[in-house]
């Protein structure tokens, strides 16, 4: 199934300005919010602290739920919605105490508020601020490891080059992923790791893709400059391009309005991943190319 003609003539080339312009943009924009509003958002896995999840037998006010807690000096909590308006999330930041203890006083807090008995611990969990700062240094290293494997297995099936490209799309996916999690102000967790590991490892298929047609076209080169083999190369991958983000954009859709609260992060993380490793693998690996091909013919003058 093709959705677009192999033979089609779009100039991607010709909009690399545009698209470096764009680039940054949205790069710059995320980065100034994660410095404007002091880091990411770390979740309870890299943080530190103690999560409780409790569901009351009627929808409760949040904002009661707040004055409550401000009776049992556990630190900043933040407190939110979980599927139904009845569930309610809780972190604080304290974590010394045993788990039964914290979920007792949090719902003995609030039972100056609500009936208690209409107020049930689902569970509560704890992370110690040490095991967060070791979860968090192992999430980046996974990362460094990733990106490390990458370059090596193509640095060995096509050249340095290409690796470096390659390496340069993923590194402006997840910078940009990072800043939409930063400007939305979502929480970045252990899963989310997950989520930007996958969005690597899908944005790096499709850069393969173009990167095989383009060797493919250099063997027989003929008289064409390598902007002219790449945008050809980009041209007769499209279709398969379109179709494979595409088909995997609606079920990330389905995931992220029907998934639930728990996958909602995660399907958001996908969502932007695979809209800009689709972007970024047609401009930002393919102007690389560009770039260090012209860069040698320079050092040859």
């Amino acid at each position: 199934m093709k959705i677009i003609d192999s033979d089609t003539h779009f100039d991607f080339m010709g909009k690399i300005k545009m698209a470096m312009t764009l680039s940054g943009l949205l790069i710059l924009i995320g980065l100034g919010s994660i410095a404007l509003s002091g880091g990411l958002r770390y979740g309870i896995d890299f943080s530190g602290g103690t999560l409780v999840q409790l569901q009351f037998k009627t929808a409760p006010d949040v904002e009661v739920i707040r004055d409550g807690l401000k009776t049992i000096g556990m630190g900043e909590s933040t407190i939110q919605e979980f599927g139904s308006k009845r569930d309610i999330l809780i972190r604080v930041q304290r974590s010394e105490e045993k788990l039964e203890a914290v979920g007792s006083q949090v719902r003995n807090s609030l039972g100056e508020k609500f009936n208690k008995a209409d107020i049930t611990i689902e569970r509560v969990e704890m992370v110690g601020p040490k095991v967060g700062r070791d979860l968090r240094e192992k999430a980046l290293l996974s990362i460094v490891y990733a990106i490390i494997g990458i370059v090596i297995y193509i640095s060995w099936r096509f050249e340095f080059q290409y690796a470096i490209a390659a390496i340069i799309a993923l590194v402006h996916d997840v910078l940009v992923t990072m800043g939409a999690f930063s400007i939305f102000d979502k929480e970045f967790t252990l899963v989310i790791v997950a989520a930007f590991l996958t969005i690597i490892g899908y944005s790096l298929n499709d850069t393969i893709v173009v990167f095989d047609r383009i060797r493919e076209n250099l063997r027989r080169k003929g008289k064409n400059s390598l902007s002219q083999i790449i945008n050809a190369s980009i041209n007769q991958t499209l279709s398969r391009t379109l179709l494979t983000s595409g088909t995997t954009l609606l079920v990330v859709i389905a995931l992220f309005f029907f998934g639930g609260e728990i996958i909602h992060d995660f399907s958001f993380a996908l969502l932007v991943g695979i809209l800009v490793g689709t972007y970024s693998s047609i401009f930002i690996a393919s102007v690389f190319l560009v770039y260090w091909d012209a860069r040698k013919l320079g050092n040859r003058c």
